[in-house]
């Protein structure tokens, strides 16, 4: 129970300093970060991966099912949403 509330803790605080770091972004700075958002959620693809195919319990299975799939969603849609940003600087024809 103890290391339950450690990890309950820190993730938290994940969430409290994620939020206050994204919030405080300037919108100019938005595709550069987006491109390192995309590497970080490739992590947490393979990460997840591991974890769904490791099988401890079928909770664990389920929840890295869920992380890959939002994950995945991230990942799309911030390339979507960055080569879009960038198809804007394009000199027209």
């Amino acid at each position: 129970m103890e290391s339950f509330i450690i990890v309950l803790t820190i993730f938290v605080l994940a969430i409290f300093v994620g939020f206050e770091v994204i919030t405080k972004v300037p919108p100019i700075l938005h595709t550069p970060l987006m491109s390192g958002s995309n590497a970080i959620s490739g992590i947490t693809i393979i990460g997840a991966i591991i974890s769904a195919g490791s099988k401890h319990t079928l909770l664990t299975t389920i929840l890295a099912f869920i992380a890959v799939v939002f994950a995945t969603i991230n990942v799309v849609g911030g390339y979507l949403v960055t080569h879009r940003m960038l198809g804007m600087f394009k000199r027209k024809e």
